[in-house]
């Protein structure tokens, strides 16, 4: 290599400790990140690789010499006896494997491992005095950080005095302090609510908190705690494995996790990744990874450290919930309700498991709040199967070609004016059912499984009927024939081909469709109505509580309010829809009605009465269950339509009030909580039986 050539990669390495060690500050010190988790992770490996590849490159203020974050100057300081390290990150099985095969060649062979989740939040060391809360700090730079002491005793879910009648003279514990996501979900609310400003991210928001300098202000922040090592104690005996010295912690009161586990060799340190990564989106915390250690604490003494980082323990990285992207447009989507959604376009970016091109900025609110401009460099954030949402913006990145996004005065569907009711963050098109989009919105769930279950009609026969202008509204579906139908024109979405008729075939399932649809539960044709808030199970609760649908369309807001689960929001909704003339004209052609012979003529099945149930009726009235996975005798809208038949509540998640989780074959995640949780499943032969018992 040249001289010139090493300059250059100097120079390069140089701006890569400046870029690095800025954003730490913004990270450790500031609680106030200017870059996801996974850019800094990149910088950090490309800084490593070059001082790898030139020995000389080695200058003292590099993040691979440090192990947190500098100390603030307005707390004081606390030397760490042991130093309160981090972990080495790895990424990839490739990696794990490297990992195992190195703990083997010391250990021997199917090591035994003591598995956790990664806790995302801020580390701290508590230490207890002969059983009493002394003092506590944060980590810093891993030998010097912060006394929190005071705002740490406020942390509900620590003991100021352990548990037990013999307790350690001397216990330093180590733990993270976190904020639960429920918690962060209500703060922001309130924060906004008020005024305030909002956090970033539950991790920013348990350091925030922690380095309050009023304990007054932590202690009413939703923090929690979770123990994970013990750095050092004096008379008391630990167990000799990590596993175990962690139940002795929670025997003397300390909370640690519940998704701990001892795994052995390779293929139980990748089976844990992949279960804890399964049930991440269910957590009520956020982690980025597990962490896996050597469990025995001998073999760890062997292994040792190096200079950062400990030699037996490594931290596997989950795929990156948080990424870097271009945003190349906004475009402004209008739904069935005619809720204008503003909706970026984004340079596809890899997040959370997939690509990401697109993501919802929710209203013009949102927009104003990030300071959102059209070529921003944005952070998107996808966790689960969450729609992926724009988290914030990269400022650093601006260099003045950006431009501003505004907000539409007129429906992009159909022109008409668009408004926003005081109170309320939604705009939304004036247009009704004029408006093309919430027609087209309409129609599609008017038609769909849940609600009049009309099966075959999909998007595109839906769209060709609305542009072939054989259908305006709902009620038009009921005029269609074998032969209208036949007749009407199918895109195959391929330009160079032309359209398709439907055919006599498909017109005559269709047709019967229909027909089928005339008589129906009164609960599935009020959710097919599409009253704004009224969903599958608020419509069941309105079909059992009125006894005919005409007593509902006349029912009063004071009415609906006694109703359980009807609030103001959706009473209002209730109301203003039968107010609306449109919506009668609608209501007149679908139902039985002797005096309008164009009627569709569709008759309500009514619902038992909450005052006529019993247990003989419902004999599963009050019971929660969750269904997972497939089931071989039966669809799941079908065994959920047997399950509130039965007074059952179906939920979409697992949690502490559920019954029983239904488990067919391939379950998903929903198992794996269940489990975790201590939730009873049934197995698809159990749940027939079940079922043959209430026949």
């Amino acid at each position: 290599m040249t001289a010139l050539e090493h300059e250059k990669e100097y120079k390069e390495y140089r701006q890569l400790i400046d870029k690095l060690n800025d954003y730490a500050v913004a990270y450790y010190v500031h609680d106030a990140p200017k870059v996801p988790d996974a850019e800094y992770d990149r910088l950090y490996r490309d800084l490593e690789f070059l001082e790898s590849k030139h020995a000389d490159f080695r200058d003292d203020d590099s993040p691979t010499r440090k192990i947190g974050g500098a100390v603030l100057d307005s707390f004081k300081t606390v030397t760490h006896q042991v130093p309160l390290m981090s972990m080495a990150d790895i990424f990839d099985n490739k990696e794990l494997l490297d990992f195992d095969r190195r703990m083997s060649e010391i250990a021997g062979p199917n090591v035994e491992y003591c598995a956790e989740p990664k806790l995302d939040g801020l580390a701290v060391s508590i230490i207890y005095i002969d059983g009493k809360f002394s003092r506590a700090a944060t980590r810093g730079d891993g030998k010097v950080g912060e006394d929190v002491t005071d705002n740490v005793k406020t942390i509900k879910g620590i003991p100021l005095i352990l548990q037990g009648n013999h307790l350690p003279q001397y216990l330093d514990v180590r733990g993270e302090v976190i904020m639960p996501r429920d918690g962060f979900r209500r703060w922001n609310e309130n924060a906004l609510k008020n005024g305030g400003k909002p956090f970033a991210n539950p991790r920013n928001a348990a350091a925030g908190s922690l380095r309050q300098l009023d304990s007054k202000i932590t202690a009413k922040r939703p923090l929690s705690f979770f123990a994970y090592y013990i750095g050092e104690s004096r008379g008391y005996d630990f167990p000799e494995d990590q596993y175990h010295c962690l139940l002795e912690l929670k025997k003397l009161g300390l909370p640690v996790n519940a998704n701990i586990r001892c795994v052995n060799g390779f293929a139980g340190l990748a089976s844990f990744y992949n279960d804890i990564l399964a049930i991440r989106p269910n957590l009520n915390y956020d982690i980025d990874g597990v962490v896996l250690k050597v469990n025995s604490l001998a073999l760890q003494n062997t292994l040792g450290f190096t200079a950062k980082v400990p030699r037996w323990a490594i931290a596997y990285k989950f795929p990156p919930e948080e990424m870097m992207t271009r945003l190349l447009d906004v475009d402004f989507q209008v739904g069935r309700t005619g809720a204008i959604t503003p909706v970026a376009r984004l340079e596809p970016v890899y997040v959370g498991g997939a690509t990401v091109s697109n993501a919802t900025l929710h209203n013009e609110d949102e927009i104003k709040r990030l300071d959102l401009k059209i070529g921003d460099t944005v952070i998107v954030r996808r966790a689960g199967d969450v729609i992926p949402q724009i988290s914030g913006v990269v400022l650093e990145k601006r260099d003045g070609t950006e431009k501003d996004i505004f907000f539409p005065a007129y429906c992009p569907e159909c022109g008409s004016l668009i408004e926003r009711v005081e109170g309320e963050s939604i705009a939304r098109c004036t247009g009704g059912l004029f408006c093309g989009a919430q027609l087209r919105e309409s129609i599609i769930h008017f038609v769909s499984r849940d609600a009049m279950d009309l099966e075959g009609f999909g998007e595109k026969i839906v769209e060709a009927l609305i542009s072939q202008q054989k259908i305006y509204s709902v009620a038009d579906i009921y005029t269609l024939d074998v032969d209208s139908l036949a007749s009407t024109l199918i895109d195959n979405g391929n330009a160079e081909r032309k359209p398709r008729l439907l055919g006599k075939t498909v017109a005559k399932k269709l047709f019967n469709a229909i027909e089928k649809s005339k008589t129906i539960a009164m609960d599935r044709f009020i959710y097919a109505l599409g009253i704004r808030e009224v969903g599958v199970t608020t419509a069941r609760t309105l079909a059992s509580h009125f006894k005919s649908f005409d007593f509902l369309q006349k029912a009063s807001y004071e009415e609906l309010l006694q109703i359980p689960d009807v609030g103001p929001v959706v009473a209002k909704h209730i109301v203003d829809f039968f107010l609306e003339k449109h919506n009668l004209e609608i209501l007149e052609r679908l139902l039985k009605n002797d005096e309008f012979l164009f009627s569709a003529g569709i008759e309500l099945i009514p619902l038992p009465q909450v005052s006529e149930l019993n247990v003989s009726l419902q004999p599963l009235l009050g019971n929660t269950y969750v269904l997972t996975g497939t089931l071989e005798s039966m669809d799941r809208n079908s065994a959920k339509k047997i399950l509130l038949d039965l007074g059952a509540k179906v939920s979409g998640s697992v949690s502490k009030k559920t019954t029983a989780v239904i488990c067919g074959s391939e379950p998903g995640s929903k198992l794996t909580t269940a489990q975790t949780l201590g939730i009873r499943v049934i197995l698809e032969d159990e749940f027939l039986e079940l079922l043959k018992k209430y026949k």
